[in-house]
C-alpha cells in the first residue's frame, strides 16, 4: 500500500488554508433486515455487482442462487420492536410514478414550504408591479422593469430574486457528451465554485476537468490499490487536494495542481499521491471497504462510511483515524455533515435506518442523538440541505425521502409500553440483479417519519445518488437523482411533482451534479459517458431529438443481462 512519508508537512499544507474545528463522534446499533445478505462475508456485498471471476466476490451469488431460481416473490413481515416509536403513526405517503402526493402535512413541512418560497420570491415591489400576490410567479421582463425603477429599493436583484428567475430555467437541453470512455463512470461532481469537475471510472481513472477552460483535462490520475471501482471522491474546501476511496481501508490523497505542467499524475515525483489508512486494527485483520467520504468544512478531518458497519473519522493533522463508531447493523453507505459547523453527522445504512450523531455529546452518551425510520430497504445516499435540520435519502425501496431531524426518536417502542405493533413489510431480494418486488404495490412503512416521499426513478444495481439543487441559483427548490433506467429525474421539493426527466444514457446513471451557479447538469453513467445538460433559451440542438429517438426503445434490463 502507499506509504505515509512526509505526511506531517502535507497535513500542515492542508491546514494552512483552513480554520480549526474540534471533533468527536458517536455510535449506536441498528437492526438489519436484509435476509439475502445475512451471511455475507464479502465487504463488497453492500452495493456493487459481484465479480464472478474473482473468488472474493462469489459469496452472495452462491447464497442467493436459490432465490434467483424462485419464480414466486416472497414477502415477509416483521415487527421491529426495538426500533420504532409507534406513537408517531404514519406521517406522509406518496403515489404515482412522477412524484409524490402529500396527504396531511406536518407543521414542520409548512415551515419548509414557506422557507423555500422565500428563497425564490420576487420582491414585494416587483409583485405589486406585476399585480400578483407575494411569492407568486413574476414575469422576468416585469422584474427587469422593476429593477430599472428600483422598486425593491436595493438597486439590484436580491439573492431570492435571482433564484426566482434562474430556478425556472432547468438544465434539460442537450446533452453534449463531455467525455466518453470504455469504462463505467461511478462518480461525477462539480467543485463548490463550479470551476472543476471530478469524474471517477471503474478502470482506475480519475479525471479532473477545468470547466472554465472548455472542459480540458487538468489532472489525469491512475488510482492505486483499486478494488472493483472508485467508490467516492472528495475535494478539500480549498480545492488543493482530492481524496478517493475504494473497497479497501486505504483512502488516497492527491494534489489537484500539477507542478510538472502536464496532466498525468506522477506520484511521489512532482505530485502528492499518498495513502491514508483508515483501519484501527494494528494487526491488519479488519479488512473493509469505504463507500462514501467527505471533508469537514475546515479541511482538518475526513469522515467515511464503511462496509464493516462503522463510521470513521480521520484526523489529517495527526495522520491517523481518531474515531471508529460501530454505527449500524449493516454497511454504512452514506455519511454526511449536517452543516458547516460539522457538529452533526447524518448516516444511512443497509439496515434501512437514518441516524443523527451529535459529536459534542457523544463522549458522554456513546450513542446517536436519534434516528429516523421510513425506508423499507437499504439507504444508498444522503444529502444535507446544509441547515442542520433537513436532509434527503435515496433508498433501495425506489424512493427518495425528505427528513426533518426534529422528528427523530431515541427511545424504543417497547420502552414506551406499546402493545400493538404494526407489521413492517420486507422482501427477499437482491437489488444487484433483481427488480424491486414491491414495484407497483402500495407498500408503506407504518411508522414513516419522513416529510415527503418522491418516486419514479429506479435504485438498482449500485448506490445511486440524489441531491438538493443548488442554493445560489435555485434556492434548493428541486431534488434530483440518477436512475437505473439511464435517466436523471428532477422533482419539485415542495409538491413532489416530477418536473424534468433527462433521457440519453444506455446505462445506469449512478451520479449527477448540478452546477452551483449555472443552469447546467452533468450526468455520469455506466455507459461511459459524461453528458452535459443545459438550458439553451430556445436554441435547441439536434442532438436532443436524435438522442431521444435513439434511446427511447432500448431495454435497460436486456443490457444488464448481457453484462
Amino acid at each position: 500500500m502507499a506509504g505515509h512519508g512526509g505526511r506531517g508537512s502535507l497535513s500542515n499544507g492542508i491546514l494552512q488554508s483552513s480554520s480549526s474545528n474540534e471533533s468527536a463522534s458517536g455510535s449506536h446499533h441498528a437492526r438489519r433486515r436484509t435476509r439475502n445478505r445475512a451471511n455475507s462475508q464479502d465487504p463488497m456485498a453492500s452495493s456493487e455487482e459481484s465479480d464472478e471471476d474473482d473468488p472474493e466476490y462469489v459469496g452472495d451469488e452462491e447464497e442467493n442462487a436459490d432465490d434467483n431460481n424462485d419464480d414466486e416473490e416472497e414477502i415477509e413481515f416483521s415487527a421491529e420492536e426495538d426500533e420504532y416509536d409507534v406513537s408517531l403513526g404514519p406521517l406522509s405517503v406518496s403515489s404515482g410514478s412522477e412524484g409524490s402526493e402529500v396527504l396531511p402535512v406536518p407543521l414542520d413541512h409548512d415551515h419548509l414550504t414557506h422557507a423555500t418560497a422565500l428563497r425564490n420570491a420576487a420582491s414585494a415591489g416587483s409583485a405589486r408591479l406585476a399585480n400578483v400576490k407575494p411569492c407568486e410567479l413574476v414575469n422576468t421582463q416585469t422584474m427587469l422593469a422593476g429593477r430599472e425603477f428600483n422598486v425593491s429599493k436595493n438597486g439590484r436583484f436580491s439573492r431570492a430574486e435571482c433564484c426566482h428567475v434562474a430556478s425556472r430555467y432547468l438544465p434539460t437541453d442537450g446533452p453534449l457528451v463531455v467525455e466518453q470512455l470504455n469504462s463505467r463512470a461511478y462518480i461525477g461532481q462539480f467543485s463548490k465554485d463550479g470551476t472543476l469537475f471530478v469524474a471517477g471510472f471503474q478502470d482506475r481513472r480519475i479525471r479532473i476537468y477545468n470547466v472554465d477552460r472548455g472542459w480540458t483535462v487538468q489532472k489525469d490520475i491512475l488510482a492505486r490499490n483499486l478494488r472493483w471501482t472508485v467508490t467516492d471522491t472528495a475535494l478539500s474546501p480549498d480545492q488543493r487536494f482530492l481524496v478517493y476511496a475504494s473497497i479497501t481501508p486505504i483512502v488516497h490523497l492527491v494534489n489537484v495542481g500539477n507542478e510538472s505542467g502536464g496532466v498525468q499524475s506522477l506520484a511521489n515525483i512532482t505530485d502528492i499521491h499518498e495513502g491514508l489508512n483508515f483501519s484501527t486494527d494494528v494487526r491488519g485483520e479488519n479488512v473493509f471497504g469505504l463507500w462514501t467520504l467527505q471533508f469537514s468544512h475546515d479541511g482538518r478531518e475526513l469522515v467515511a462510511g464503511s462496509s464493516d458497519k462503522s463510521i470513521y473519522v480521520y484526523d489529517l493533522e495527526a495522520n491517523k483515524p481518531v474515531l471508529r463508531i460501530v454505527a449500524h447493523k449493516d454497511d454504512v453507505n452514506a455519511v454526511v455533515f449536517a452543516d458547516e459547523s460539522c457538529h452533526l453527522i447524518y448516516s444511512g445504512s443497509d439496515d434501512h435506518i437514518c441516524k443523527i450523531w451529535d459529536r459534542r455529546c457523544f463522549a458522554q452518551r456513546n450513542k446517536p442523538a436519534g434516528q429516523l425510520v421510513g425506508h423499507l430497504e437499504g439507504i444508498t445516499f444522503i444529502d444535507s440541505r446544509g441547515d442542520g435540520r433537513y436532509f434527503i435519502s435515496n433508498g433501495k425501496d425506489q424512493t427518495i425521502k425528505l427528513w426533518d431531524i426534529r422528528k427523530m426518536t431515541s427511545g424504543s417502542a417497547s420502552s414506551r409500553g406499546s402493545k400493538h405493533q404494526q407489521k413492517i413489510p420486507t422482501f427477499r431480494w437482491d437489488y444487484r440483479w433483481m427488480d424491486y418486488p414491491g414495484m407497483g404495490r402500495d407498500v408503506r412503512h407504518p411508522y414513516d417519519q419522513s416529510l415527503m416521499t418522491y418516486k419514479g426513478h429506479l435504485v438498482l444495481r449500485t448506490l445511486i445518488r440524489c441531491y438538493f439543487s443548488p442554493l445560489a441559483s435555485t434556492g434548493q427548490k428541486y431534488i434530483y437523482t440518477g436512475s437505473h433506467d439511464g435517466c436523471v429525474y428532477i422533482f419539485d421539493m415542495v409538491t413532489g411533482k416530477q418536473v424534468g426527466r433527462l433521457i440519453f444514457h444506455r446505462g445506469t446513471v449512478r451520479d449527477c451534479s448540478w452546477h452551483p451557479t449555472q443552469p447546467m447538469l452533468v450526468s455520469s453513467s455506466w455507459d461511459g459517458n459524461l453528458a452535459k445538460w443545459e438550458h439553451l433559451h430556445g436554441d435547441k440542438p439536434q442532438v436532443s431529438k436524435l438522442c431521444s429517438a435513439r434511446f427511447s426503445q432500448f431495454e435497460v434490463d436486456n443490457q444488464f443481462d448481457s453484462e
